[in-house]
């Protein structure tokens, strides 16, 4: 009888970061039980990296808990909803409604306000911008914000008072939002797979767009590890912290052992100093591009040093708060008929009773998700709030009615760039006895040198030498570009696309593979020649 045939060994990962693409790549991985043994390090003691929880006092605030780093998302982020769903967590639909400046400077999505009325000539003009920047995307990703301004002779007004709240609103921008690539900003409003919001040549927004609130992202992660845990082949390591690596290359580590070798020790305890290796197949970095590159040491080649050092990090601290005062000094927490956009004599009838049910919508049912403020020393600089309270009720599917127990909610105010604007912050305001929590964050600049030197580069630096890449900061940061990247990164090692056959899932995921990887979807995966 001929020799049975040899079984290959299942392929060792080593994944650094059980965020939400360290998470995801994890996933994939563990579909396959017979082909890949994984273990999944992270310095925190639970998994979800930004997208966590934090307990509240139910009886004071209506609710146990808010999530402080991420609060929900747009219907156009498919992998991570399914992604939830799959979990047995459902996010739940709530109308974004925003709240832009103070006073005469204030707008809003909900109803027309003079600033909207002020500036027709220049959002009619900006639908025109939007056009010509998507034909031209190419160059204009190389094209900040406040240049594009420029180029299309918008009033400076006009690029202070609303394109650059807009901006700072949906990328978190740590106030560099002057030079945000002006491509980006189009993709937000045109692009199927990232549009939050629906233009208007009246109004700049259209509407209130449906977003939905997460529910509790600790139980989400939580049950996420254990889906993992439960198939047998994943081992997590948390409280770990992987210091070094040492080598990824066979002849520098000897074949027996793996290409890969590692150093780590335990983040807390006694052992915080104890040194341990581990030897693996296959290297996945789901950390910051600047922990990855700190994490390779002298094993980073000269291309991922220019790759991982070209992205710029930002420090912002987030203060959750109940201090309605605060808020109510520096934003418009609540309606106010005093900033209706002027009704002219001669106004059509039809857009008049528009106006007019937009004035009694905004009365009974004003009720921002966010607010965004400029400091008046320098109206390129902004602060960004949340309310906490209207996220919770939509996912706790409760009824608040606008103005109704204010002082029982919960905000959250940003305070972006430390070291570019800390001089303008106003968080000494808010007293300590008012504050629930205080987060510092590291965040990526979406400036436009990181789609000159970053994002195209991507490809030149995933999959070599056994390791990859995965993280939002690879192209925009947004929590489904961060589960997509993940997916990503176990797809190139031979892993199924979980959600295979998904259109709108697919559609992410292979532009993403096409542009971080230069990669397309297998033979058997894909439709036509290009997929």
């Amino acid at each position: 009888m001929p020799p049975a045939a040899k079984t290959a060994p299942p392929k060792r990962v080593c994944i650094v970061g059980a965020g939400a693409s360290g998470m995801s790549a994890a996933y994939a991985l563990s579909k396959h039980p017979e082909k890949y043994l994984v273990t999944v390090f992270d310095k925190e003691s639970v998994c979800g990296g930004m997208a966590t929880s934090v307990d509240i006092d139910s009886e004071k605030y209506g609710a146990a808990y808010i999530n402080d780093g991420v609060q929900g998302c747009s219907p156009a982020f498919a992998n991570t909803i399914r992604m939830f769903r799959m979990l047995g967590f459902e996010a739940t639909e709530v109308g974004m409604q925003i709240s832009f400046g103070k006073g005469a400077d204030f707008w809003t999505n909900v109803f027309p306000t003079e600033l909207t009325a002020q500036f027709q000539k220049d959002i009619a003009k900006f639908g025109t911008a939007l056009k010509v920047i998507k034909r031209l995307e190419v160059i204009f990703a190389l094209i900040p914000v406040h240049t594009m301004l420029r180029l299309f002779r918008f009033s400076k007004d006009f690029g202070e008072k609303m394109v650059y709240p807009l901006v700072a609103l949906f990328f978190g921008t740590g106030n560099q939002t002057p030079f945000i690539s002006c491509a980006i900003l189009e993709r937000v409003f045109m692009d199927p797979s990232m549009r939050l919001f629906e233009y208007n040549k009246k109004s700049l927004l259209a509407s209130i767009p449906t977003m939905y609130a997460f529910p509790k992202l600790h139980d989400v992660y939580q049950a996420w590890r254990a889906d993992m845990s439960a198939r047998g082949n994943v081992n997590f390591k948390l409280g770990h912290t992987v210091s070094r690596v040492v080598s990824r290359n066979a002849k520098q580590s000897g074949s027996k052992v793996g290409p890969v070798q590692i150093e780590y020790r335990t983040s807390q305890g006694d052992l915080a100093d104890a040194v341990q290796t581990a030897s693996f197949d296959e290297l996945i970095l789901a950390i910051d591009a600047d922990s990855a590159l700190r994490t390779l040491g002298r094993q980073a080649s000269w291309m991922e040093k220019r790759v991982l050092g070209s992205v710029k990090y930002l420090y912002d601290v987030t203060i959750t708060h109940d201090d309605l005062d605060y808020m109510k000094k520096h934003y418009e927490v609540v309606y106010n008929s005093a900033h209706n956009a002027p009704i002219p004599a001669d106004c059509p009838e039809q857009q008049r009773s528009e106006a007019e049910e937009a004035f009694s919508f905004a009365e009974n049912n004003f009720r921002p998700l966010y607010y965004t403020m400029q400091y008046p020393e320098n109206k390129g600089k902004i602060e960004m709030s949340f309310d906490l309270t209207h996220w919770l009720f939509a996912c706790l599917k409760m009824f608040a009615r606008p103005g109704m127990q204010l002082k029982k909610h919960v905000f959250q105010t940003i305070f972006l760039d430390r070291d570019g604007s800390q001089d303008l912050w106003t968080w000494g305001e808010i007293p300590e006895d008012r504050r629930i929590y205080e987060k510092w964050w590291k965040q990526q600049s979406h400036r436009w040198q990181h789609y000159a030197k970053v994002v195209p580069f991507m490809m030149f630096i995933n999959g070599k030498r056994h390791t990859h890449f995965a993280g939002a900061w690879s192209v925009l940061n947004m929590h489904e570009l961060a589960v997509t990247s993940g997916f990503a990164a176990a797809y190139r090692l031979g892993a199924a696309y979980p959600f295979k056959g998904d259109n709108d899932c697919e559609r992410l995921f292979k532009l993403y593979l096409g542009l971080s990887h230069g990669s397309r979807l297998r033979p058997e995966d894909r439709k036509g020649f290009f997929g």
